[in-house]
């Protein structure tokens, strides 16, 4: 005979690890958009979707919230943030700061062996026929790894971040305005060892970034 009981109750360290999980793969679903901008989120589908129950996915909402992915809709539930053009120009504006001061940084002292690392990573961009998400894991590979040369930690963690918001941008409007915008300028003043041209460089290639963003959301 069968004797039915309760699941054991999940200690404190089980359920925060299961909070992570949840938190994390839908981090994931964020930032490569399957989750769209202005979706309203469903705590049971995606509940059923990550093989866990509620609770864990109401404490990650919670923590997207804060981290401005989602907003909270009073007696609704969460939606994913839409994006607005002042998102978009703040964001480029930050990501110009940070990164270019990394790009000037590196060029101070590049190695051949570290050209030749940063030009490997975004070889995939010359195959035409490369898978999307390929030539955007790649380009930021790419950034990421040029911060954590520039030796600030500080840098590189909040161009860790921004590269995540980036990411999502670069899927939705990649897939819609044709166009990639390369990294040749940058390597090439890298190469040269010349800090105020990676940096007008870097300048460059962000703002053409930020402004085919803009064209996609109608600036």
């Amino acid at each position: 005979m069968f004797v039915l009981t309760n699941p054991r109750p999940k200690s404190k360290a089980e359920h925060l690890g299961e909070v992570e999980r949840v938190y994390r793969q839908l981090k994931s679903w964020l930032v490569e958009a399957q989750l769209a901008p202005g979706e309203i989120l469903s705590e049971l589908d995606l509940a059923a979707s990550c093989n866990t129950s509620r609770t864990p996915v109401r404490e990650a909402f919670s923590r997207l919230a804060q981290d401005g992915w989602l907003k909270r809709i009073p007696h609704k539930g969460y939606l994913v943030a839409p994006i607005s053009i002042r998102d978009i120009l703040e964001l480029y504006e930050y990501r110009k700061i940070l990164e270019c001061f990394a790009a000037e940084r590196v060029a101070q002292s590049t190695r051949h062996e570290i050209l030749d690392e940063l030009e490997g990573i975004v070889r995939v961009e010359k195959d035409r026929d490369a898978p999307l998400a390929d030539v955007l894991e790649a380009n930021g590979a790419f950034h990421l790894r040029l911060a954590e040369l520039s030796s600030n930690q500080r840098v590189t963690s909040q161009v860790s971040l921004v590269l995540c918001y980036v990411r999502r941008l670069d899927t939705i409007c990649t897939q819609k305005v044709p166009g990639w915008i390369g990294h040749d300028e940058i390597l090439r003043a890298l190469g040269a060892h010349e800090p105020e041209t990676a940096r007008a460089a870097m300048a460059q290639h962000i703002d053409l970034s930020r402004d085919k963003m803009l064209r996609l959301f109608g600036a």
